[in-house]
């Protein structure tokens, strides 16, 4: 069985081109066995180009509830969150994780020095080095910092969008802050999350000095998200992420749902 444990929808993230009706039939005709919406929560966004905020959670799970009648006996939906984090939001996305009902928790940074990095003009312009050092820091901190998430997301982000054909980020870039990173997420007990959407926008696969290294540190709990906006990305690359993942001896991945990590041995 195949997952795919991120992905949005109208309305309530609003850089999305997809309804939940979509997701659900594409998901359907990819052979997902799980899929999850997982809406932006992004309190205090500071970019002013971004108008990707937050939402009403109690009418999110209203909706939630007619969602599920549109699935099909095969698919399971997943009722999820995706923070973007910031060190003044972490006590608040502990807050919210804690007293919302979902299935699944994702906790991202989007933002470079202020800046969502889809907006950022200054990312090409700095050292790769730099850059990633700086990003993979944050995402260390914010795993440090929050406790009550699921999978911490795409950590490849920071290269997502940039033009610098040479922005592929590796393992070699920041070894020191990716060891941090591992080690806060190892410790936790939480899901690295191997996002594929990345990987599809700049044609290049994710290092795999990088799995490795998480691997060797211990690691184990991997989840395969494909970060839909429309409806042509769900699921896409997620077989390819499949292989790879077995092709470094990874026999399973996870899910969670109502918060309980749940395994599925890929095919």
């Amino acid at each position: 069985m195949l997952i795919d444990t991120h992905n949005h929808t109208v309305p309530f993230s609003p850089d999305a081109n997809m309804t939940i009706l979509e997701l659900i039939e594409m998901a359907n005709a990819m052979h997902l066995g799980v899929v999850a919406s997982t809406p932006h929560y992004e309190y205090d966004n500071p970019d002013p180009n971004d108008n990707i905020q937050t939402f009403d959670l109690k009418e999110y799970s209203s909706a939630f509830e007619g969602w599920k009648q549109l699935c099909p006996p095969e698919l399971t939906l997943l009722k999820g969150i995706e923070f973007g984090y910031q060190k003044h939001t972490a006590s608040l996305i502990d807050r919210i994780a804690q007293e919302a009902d979902l299935d699944i928790v994702l906790l991202s940074n989007h933002l470079f020095r202020g800046r969502d990095v889809y907006y950022s003009q200054e990312l090409p312009f700095l050292p790769k080095t730099l850059r990633h050092r700086e990003y993979i820091t944050t995402l260390a901190e914010m795993v440090e910092n929050v406790n009550n998430f699921d999978v911490a997301t795409h950590f490849d982000y920071i290269n997502k969008f940039c033009s610098d054909s040479s922005a592929d980020l590796l393992y070699e870039d920041c070894p020191e802050a990716f060891d941090r990173f591992f080690e806060a997420l190892i410790y936790k007990g939480k899901a690295l999350e191997l996002n594929t959407s990345s990987s599809m926008r700049r044609h290049a696969m994710p290092d795999t000095a990088i799995l490795q290294r998480y691997l060797d540190m211990g690691g184990e709990l991997f989840a395969l998200a494909s970060d839909a906006h429309v409806k042509e990305n769900v699921g896409a690359g997620i077989s390819q992420f499949a292989a790879l993942l077995q092709s470094l001896g990874v026999r399973e991945v996870c899910y969670f749902q109502k918060r309980q990590i749940k395994m599925v041995t890929l095919p």
